[in-house]
């Protein structure tokens, strides 16, 4: 018997999958898995090209490449022109203006409603360049769940998330009241990204002290960080409830899930854990409780499922999914992707569920690989792997 491991990676394009699953391997356990863990790799539904290998991944919150991902995605913004400065290795040296945060809610959500409509609008249903839905799931497209969830694709490529229109038109953030099932954690992602920046910004020591030699991010360049990752988020969250996305993400999982089965099955057994980073325990979360299959540990890092609007477009309410024995959900306190850290409250029974605090290193607080390297998160997978019944 042996154990075996699922991964459910997060938002924005990612490596190669055999790449990327390497490297959780290496932050969770310490070494490659030897053909046990396997990857739900959902990043070319959204994001067709993956990223170079020797390009770091923006998610991982490593400030040069977030600094690169702003740059491209703010030069052709609205009051973003000169951030194409930002493009260097060195991201203390991150210079952009900074945009108006309802302005940059308002602009987000637009371009979210935007690409939901794209997507609608191809005959096969994909971000332009982009694979299939039906490409991405080896056994064909999960079941089009949309009018049990209340959150139909058409109607978001309609214009339906109603907050978003508005305040794009009326250069307003759109609210909670806008109608936008999202608008409000996109908001409140967003004004907390400009409370860290100005909390974590560069400031002398006692007295007339000055800075370090290389002080961190000063207060634009962290806000400018701070925002590619609500973006990011935002958009590939968007895209899984209201762009049409959610079936084939879902199927992606699926089928990482009936591989680790097949594997348990020719070892004679084992334990099963499954882990899902930022919007992909949100995926993940939606198989389990549909499936109902038995899962010996189900870790969230960084999920944004303790959030109000994402529990809202959920296909059931919050519930530990049947068969998962124990969950553990992680997060650091400045996350602005798991805005709520404790999901024990809603997620019924709370026996099963732990939440804890971590420190989060990566630049900003949310990257995959620091969450699966702490201590409170490697050491329970590590006892439930070790237990070989």
């Amino acid at each position: 018997m042996r154990p075996r491991i699922v991964y459910v990676h997060g938002c924005g394009p990612k490596p190669r999958a055999d790449l990327l699953r390497a490297e959780w391997d290496r932050a969770l356990l310490g070494r490659d898995a030897n053909g046990t863990s396997h990857l739900a790799y959902w990043a070319p539904l959204l994001h067709p090209e993956p990223l170079p290998d020797r390009e770091p991944d923006p998610m991982e919150g490593r400030p040069g490449a977030a600094a690169r991902a702003e740059a491209g995605a703010a030069g052709g913004a609205a009051g973003t022109r000169d951030a194409g400065a930002v493009g260097g290795e060195n991201a203390e040296s991150f210079p952009p203006p900074l945009e108006d945060p309802a302005r940059f809610v308002a602009r987000v959500a637009a371009e979210a409603a935007e690409a939901a409509r794209g997507r609608a609008g191809r005959p096969d249903g994909t971000a332009p360049g982009g694979t299939t839905p039906d490409s991405a799931a080896s056994d064909g497209p999960a079941p089009d769940r949309a009018a049990s969830s209340g959150t139909a694709p058409d109607r978001a490529a309609s214009g339906g998330t109603g907050g978003e229109a508005a305040g794009t038109a009326e250069g307003r953030a759109p609210g909670r009241a806008g109608g936008g099932a999202l608008d409000g954690w996109l908001r409140d992602m967003a004004y907390l990204a400009e409370a860290l920046a100005l909390a974590e910004e560069p400031r002398p020591g006692p007295g007339a002290e000055p800075l370090p030699s290389a002080p961190s991010l000063a207060r634009p360049g962290r806000t400018a960080l701070f925002r590619n990752l609500v973006r990011r988020v935002y958009q590939d969250v968007h895209a899984y409830f209201l762009g049409g996305a959610g079936p084939a993400v879902r199927q992606a999982v699926a089928d990482a899930l009936d591989a680790a089965e097949a594997g348990r099955a020719a070892d004679g057994g084992g334990p099963l854990v499954v882990v899902g980073h930022g919007p992909g325990s949100v995926a993940a979360y939606e198989v389990l409780a549909e499936r109902g299959q038995p899962v010996d540990l189900f870790v969230t890092i960084g999920s944004p499922l303790g959030s109000a609007e994402v529990q809202g477009c959920l296909a059931a309410p919050p519930a530990v999914p049947s068969g998962t024995a124990l969950w553990l959900n992680a997060s650091d306190a400045r996350d602005l992707v798991a805005l709520d850290h404790t999901l024990r409250p809603d997620f019924a029974p709370p026996g099963r569920v732990t939440d804890v605090l971590v420190r989060n290193a990566s630049a900003h607080h949310h990257g995959a690989a620091d969450y699966l390297r702490d201590p409170l998160v490697r050491g329970p997978v590590h006892r439930v792997l070790g237990r070989i019944a």
